[in-house]
């Protein structure tokens, strides 16, 4: 089987894009053939398809990149066009879809079912873009908002959605309205969901006639599981530096615990938070900065348990997936796909409140060693159930199976 991968990025960028290349991996692991379409950037990873990706655009990129979204940011010909073309060239049996709002656009939908109206869609819910513009249901306060889920998208503009803009709110939800219009959204076979919570949402919202279905991302079939029921004696959050992901209210936490907290990560709240650290005297909190790769397994493999206080409404994050392949217990807030993760005294806790969350820090950090390891033991033992790519390829030839779909 040959399967066509599509996603704005094609290089290491975010979760989306470890997806997209964990999927591209497993596929080619169980003997089928992949091949990608994307946006022309510098940071690509080389492919034989390339020459076929659309031109880059984005509102961080220069003036001509800047104009070229907002022209063409529920539409681009061009997208329609290169996707035509890859498509009459490699005839691929599955497409699946990942981010492409706004660069690549909704367009290629119509190539694909004009190129051959029985190629079977997926497209995997990486955020909730499809029923709330700004995609992660938080206005321009960075409050949680489900306002949209009335089909109403303006109130994106009125709320001023996309980073407090009006411009880009009034443009993302001019987007949403041509989607809807268009109906692009029924000519999807299958919207995949990392997690049930965005399963529900997007039913709530009933965007689609189409089938929304749960599947949790995999991990990388490289991924090393081992257990580390050991630690150096510190609390550790790592992940980008941004009001919503609750970093205050984890520091907040902290304070009064004797136990040390590393924070990883940089973002454009590192300044506040290490102002508000140094001038209420809290000193058992560290910023240690970007940290990737062995170096951040190794913070992993020796903090006592992680925490992922986010305050809007996660997916699926590799963070926690890749903490619990290493054998480490999960603290997370009770918020969107987060508690699907933790069966709370388990493999950690799930807290409402930055009380509940002092709480469960203390459990952990005072559990007996039996104890300690028994959490230890079961989040590796999850990690090996939940993302295993395997099953995950053999999950979604299932439901092509399902659908009628020869291969």
């Amino acid at each position: 089987m040959k399967v066509l991968l599509v996603n704005k990025f094609h290089y290491l960028k975010g979760g989306s894009e470890r997806y997209y290349f964990t999927l591209a991996e497993a596929f080619e692991r169980a003997g089928h053939q992949v091949i990608f379409f994307a946006m022309k950037d510098e940071k690509n990873i080389p492919c034989e398809t390339e020459k076929f990706f659309v031109s880059n655009a984005s509102v961080g990129g220069g003036l001509k990149s800047k104009l070229k979204m907002v022209m063409h940011i529920a539409y681009s010909k061009e997208a329609y066009k290169k996707m035509t073309a890859l498509l009459k060239q490699e005839n691929p049996d599955l497409v699946i879809l990942n981010l492409v709002h706004k660069q690549i656009t909704c367009s290629v939908i119509d190539a694909i079912k004009d190129f051959n109206k029985d190629l079977p869609i997926f497209w995997t819910m990486h955020d909730l873009i499809a029923v709330c513009p700004s995609y992660t249901m938080l206005d321009g306060e960075g409050r949680i908002c489900e306002k949209c889920l009335d089909k109403n998208f303006k109130h994106c503009t009125d709320n001023r959605c996309i980073k407090g803009s009006k411009l880009m709110s009034k443009l993302s939800t001019y987007e949403a309205n041509v989607i809807r219009k268009k109906g692009w959204y029924d000519k999807v076979d299958k919207f995949i969901c990392p997690s049930n919570f965005y399963k529900k949402k997007l039913q709530q919202a009933d965007f689609t006639k189409s089938d929304i279905v749960w599947l949790r991302n995999p991990l990388s079939s490289n991924t090393v599981y081992e257990l580390n029921a050991h630690d150096d004696g510190y609390i550790l959050y790592f992940g980008r530096l941004t009001r919503e992901k609750g970093v205050k209210t984890l520091i907040d936490a902290m304070q009064g615990v004797d136990y040390k907290l590393e924070v990883l990560g940089t973002g454009p709240i590192e300044d506040e938070l290490k102002d508000y650290v140094t001038k209420n005297g809290i000193l058992n909190v560290t910023f240690e900065g970007f940290k990737q790769g062995n170096e951040l397994e190794t913070f992993i493999r020796n903090a006592r348990c992680i925490v992922l206080p986010s305050e809007w409404y996660e997916n699926g994050p590799y963070s926690a997936m890749e903490a619990m392949a290493l054998g480490k217990p999960l603290i997370v807030s009770n918020k969107g796909g987060l508690p699907e993760l933790v069966e709370d005294g388990v493999n950690g806790y799930v807290y409402n409140t930055t009380t509940e969350l002092k709480q469960a820090l203390i459990k952990v950090i005072n559990a007996p060693e039996q104890e300690y390891s028994s959490l230890c033991e079961n989040s590796l033992k999850k990690a090996k159930e939940y993302f295993n790519p395997k099953d995950y390829v053999e999950q979604l030839i299932a439901l092509m199976k399902k659908d009628g779909n020869s291969l």
